[in-house]
């Protein structure tokens, strides 16, 4: 039968997917409910304190808070670049009439049908776009922050800590999630050499950003203990 060409990919690469999503998904739940237990839970409380402690003493600071957010853009812009320079290289690689593509249909342990190869290059293309696109969304709100966070402040004025931590806590949750989808492209990029070694890398990929999302210790930070010593 047809499918039988390609069962190995139809099995491992999604697999693989799913082990990768299923990490963020309880890598979700474990913000939600152990904040302090991720670099993310702690990166947001930083934030929180972050953008007033700028604000007060903004004419002392600004310097420090301008050359902060444009790190901050610099490293979204530079993703968004080496995102989209990969989207055209797979469409090149594509539209190439040339041998170039042999490579690809001499994948290791898997199928080398031309839909499959079609499949293996708009996934990628997908995922990548979809990466390009937060990185530069993240590099929008990031900018208004730059700008709005200068602003002298009166009485009447709208642009609030308040207002400013959501718009940087929305430009970091866009930079996350670009950088995940990137990450998982690269795993995908395997699939062009096997199925096997996509799963592989998506093994390996899970097991890098657990050592990297979690802090060490029992999961309770100081701030925690704190708070259960004044209960």
């Amino acid at each position: 039968m047809e499918w039988r060409k390609y069962y190995m990919d139809l099995m491992l690469v999604p697999f693989g997917l799913v082990i990768i999503l299923a990490y963020h998904v309880w890598l979700w739940h474990k913000i939600r409910t152990q904040p302090f237990a991720t670099i993310f839970g702690i990166d947001a409380d930083g934030r929180r304190f972050w953008v007033p402690a700028m604000m007060k003493d903004i004419d002392k600071k600004n310097i420090v808070a301008v050359q902060s957010l444009r790190n901050v853009i610099m490293g979204s812009t530079l993703m968004a670049t080496t995102s989209i320079l990969l989207c055209a290289g797979l469409g090149t690689l594509i539209s190439s009439t040339y041998s170039v593509t042999k490579p690809i249909n001499e994948s290791l342990f898997g199928a080398d049908v031309g839909f499959l190869v079609a499949l293996k290059c708009a996934t990628l293309l997908t995922i990548l776009s979809f990466s390009f696109f937060c990185h530069t969304l993240s590099v929008r709100f990031v900018s208004q922050v730059n700008i709005l966070i200068c602003t002298p402040q009166d009485v009447k004025t709208m642009v609030t800590p308040e207002y400013l931590t959501e718009l940087l806590g929305k430009a970091t949750i866009l930079n996350i999630v670009g950088n995940r989808l990137f990450y998982s492209a690269l795993s995908l990029l395997l699939w062009i050499f096997g199925p096997v070694l996509t799963f592989l890398a998506s093994m390996a990929m899970v097991l890098i950003l657990y050592n990297l999302d979690f802090v060490a210790g029992n999961g309770k930070s100081k701030v925690e203990d704190s708070i259960e010593n004044d209960i």
